[in-house]
């Protein structure tokens, strides 16, 4: 995907990373609920949450529909200013641990070269934003938590679950934002498993985690990542 040329300068290059099991080992959400409640309040609520994960499993329930139930057992009532404070710490104390070193090579290498790498994840907002913030990362993407009037989360999502079919409507309105002068080349795109290819087929360049390594999954002339 690319904006029409502009004259007046070099295009922005764009490079696009999914979060869970790209740039990680594996999905960041328990681990954060862990850490906001506290391990014995955490292991407390989780049995609320096995209906949810077995109607995810036995595919009779949406991702977004078991997400916001998870949500709902887990942080319904909790305020957004204490959970964003729970997921800077968490950002800061111990995300790192839960790293892939492919993935973080692949985000380096980008970075190296001058492009402006954003994160488009179902994860949060309130620990993708610091993660992506101590790392050097322009834009996150990402599924946000609803609110009410008093500030407390209900449980479910401020709009859809960025994932999937999802991420090239959240991408689109996120290049809403950028100034329309600007020329716009998303040069390439990372992911781990088939949700992602919606996503990878915005870029010029689009990577599948496969085997620890990263293979062209559309548009590359390279079965293997060059990094």
């Amino acid at each position: 995907m690319s904006s029409t040329p502009n004259q007046s300068g070099p295009a922005r290059r764009i490079v696009l990373f999914d979060f869970d099991g790209t740039l990680t080992r594996r999905d960041s959400l328990f681990p954060f609920l862990r850490h906001a409640l506290g391990t014995g309040e955490f292991l407390r609520r989780l049995p609320a949450c096995v209906p949810a994960l077995t109607g995810l499993a036995l595919k009779r329930l949406s991702n977004q529909d078991a997400k916001e139930a998870v949500l709902t057992r887990m942080l319904a009532g909790e305020t957004l200013a204490h959970l964003q404070a729970k997921g800077r710490e968490f950002a800061d104390r111990k995300l790192d641990r839960l790293l892939r070193p492919a993935g973080m090579r692949a985000l380096q290498a980008h970075q190296a070269a001058g492009d402006e790498c954003v994160l488009v994840s179902a994860s949060l907002d309130v620990w993708l934003r610091p993660w992506a913030e101590r790392h050097g990362i322009q834009g996150v993407v990402s599924s946000r938590l609803a609110v009410d009037d008093a500030g407390r989360v209900t449980g479910r999502l401020d709009g859809t679950n960025c994932r999937g079919a999802a991420k090239p409507a959240a991408v689109a309105a996120w290049l809403a934002t950028l100034p329309p002068e600007e020329t716009v080349d998303i040069t390439a795109a990372y992911g781990d498993s088939t949700a992602d290819r919606p996503m990878l087929e915005l870029a010029r360049s689009g990577y599948l985690l496969r085997l620890g390594q990263f293979r062209a999954a559309h548009g590359a002339d390279t079965e293997k990542h060059p990094a």
